[in-house]
């Protein structure tokens, strides 16, 4: 079995997530604890008790996913399952962080901080209400770029997410994505879904928000990963720190290319997909891409005794 390890990204979140991981696996608590340290306040407080609002708020979002990804990491290394037992590592838009953390490239409480940083800053790049994104079903990824071009009208409207063969992401000016949900049906999309973001992700109007994170970035230590690391904008392996760090800000406005992601590590021989982390929703874009796959989502101590056990037989 070759081995690919994912990592989720926003919209994965739930109240409770992670925290029978850290019940079960001291190693698995001791992520949270060096989170809330690095950020100075109980996110595993809101992570597990607190107001489900609050927690999807992009700048607690994504440093709270990208720790139960981490402990669900640190919880199957404690039942032998090394992160180095995978070909390559990978994430879906904020989960890319995850998984170089997993991998040692960047260390957990900066990626924290880094997550932190980024979830305000691409709050903040578009007022609210300016922006919009809408997943598009049933269209190939050609039928949705020729269809987000037709409805700029001079305005940003963009592909965003290729997240799998029948769902394509769109984001830009809130006119312009309005415009893409009224076109779609007679272009032939199955539906078109205005989603329930806070900003246009992915997108040309996030870049006050990657000259923010070119930023923080330059002042961070990036190492060579352990496990080569799948990119999001390049939708192949890489390892060279100075390039990481360049795409992790090219990724903030660029696009995030999850199905060309999967398909090239099936290419590689890739056959099975672990999801570390909370939800299943990669686990289910996986097998509309890779069909022949083996997936599994990692996300609870009993998930991760039962791949443990798969794996080290």
């Amino acid at each position: 079995m070759s081995l690919a390890f994912v990592f989720p990204g926003q919209g994965a979140q739930t109240i409770g997530m992670g925290r029978d991981l850290a019940d079960a696996y001291p190693a698995a608590k001791a992520v949270f604890d060096e989170v809330d340290d690095a950020l100075g306040e109980k996110l595993s407080a809101l992570i597990w008790e607190g107001d489900a609002d609050t927690l999807t708020l992009t700048q607690n979002a994504q440093p709270a996913l990208m720790a139960t990804s981490l402990a669900a990491v640190r919880a199957l290394e404690a039942d032998g399952v090394s992160v180095d037992r995978a070909s390559f590592v990978a994430g879906h838009s904020l989960g890319e962080y995850s998984a170089l953390c997993a991998a040692g490239a960047i260390g957990l409480a900066d990626t924290a901080r880094l997550l932190r940083l980024r979830g305000q800053a691409m709050q903040s790049a578009v007022p609210v209400g300016e922006g919009a994104m809408a997943a598009v079903l049933g269209l190939d990824i050609a039928a949705v770029e020729a269809l987000a071009a037709d409805a700029a009208e001079g305005e940003v409207c963009e592909v965003a997410n290729e997240n799998d063969p029948a769902q394509t992401v769109v984001s830009g000016s809130k006119s312009a994505i309005d415009r893409v949900v009224a076109l779609a049906k007679e272009r032939g999309a199955k539906r078109a879904l205005p989603l329930p973001v806070s900003a246009p992700f992915h997108c040309a109007l996030m870049q006050p928000a990657a000259d923010a994170m070119a930023a923080a970035l330059a002042d961070v230590s990036i190492e060579a990963p352990s496990v080569p690391v799948v990119a999001n904008v390049r939708a192949e392996a890489v390892s060279d720190p100075d390039i990481i760090r360049s795409l992790l800000v090219e990724q903030v406005a660029g696009r995030v290319r999850w199905r060309s992601s999967v398909e090239w590590m099936a290419g590689q021989g890739v056959d099975a997909f672990w999801e570390l982390g909370a939800g299943k929703a990669l686990s289910g874009m996986i097998r509309r891409i890779a069909k022949e796959a083996e997936t599994r989502a990692v996300g609870t101590a009993s998930d991760v005794s039962e791949a443990a056990s798969a794996l080290n037989g």
